[in-house]
């Protein structure tokens, strides 16, 4: 079964989702999906927390809403295959969010053999857990990417251009100067 259209969980207001306790009986949630997200940080990380990469650019979210971990991921693997093609070794790419919210999906059954009932379940019912999503406020950045030169700018321009069709909302691309 594939996945469910975005508008089913990013147009709406969701409250966080995350009840995991060490006590197996407390738990809202017997199982938690595998986290997607690799890696959060690559490429050259010493360069830029001792502050040498001085031009940041970053992905900013047009409004609140909630990110998939699998399409975060799939922006960050084209973001990082390309700028390892591009610019091998002279950047520093984050991914800025994370994706601690759990997905819940009332299955309904239809059958042949069920004539003409759907299961609906029960009112309010709980669901079982289908995926993770990350919780994007307005004007919160979602990846981050520090470069050494001004002229990576447009590298990192193009790229960003490609993975908006990827992500569930608009999006701004940030410059900034660091001194």
């Amino acid at each position: 079964m594939g996945l469910r259209k975005a508008s089913a969980y990013s147009k709406k207001y969701a409250r966080p989702y995350t009840r995991k306790s060490k006590k197996k009986s407390q738990n809202y949630i017997k199982t938690i999906p595998q986290q997607k997200i690799v890696k959060f940080k690559m490429g050259a990380i010493k360069d830029y927390e001792t502050g040498k990469l001085k031009n940041i650019m970053s992905v900013v979210c047009g409004r609140r809403v909630l990110i998939r971990d699998n399409s975060i991921e799939a922006s960050r693997q084209i973001i990082h295959r390309f700028l390892e093609k591009e610019i091998p070794g002279q950047y520093y790419l984050e991914v800025k969010v994370y994706p601690h919210h759990i997905l819940r999906e009332n299955k309904v059954y239809s059958g042949s053999s069920k004539g003409e009932r759907v299961n609906t379940g029960m009112a309010k019912s709980f669901g079982s857990v289908i995926g993770r999503a990350a919780m994007v406020a307005d004007e919160q950045p979602i990846f981050l990417t520090a470069f050494f030169h001004e002229k990576y700018g447009r590298i990192v321009r193009k790229i960003y251009h490609k993975i908006r069709s990827k992500l569930p909302c608009r999006t701004r691309i940030v410059f900034e100067k660091r001194k």
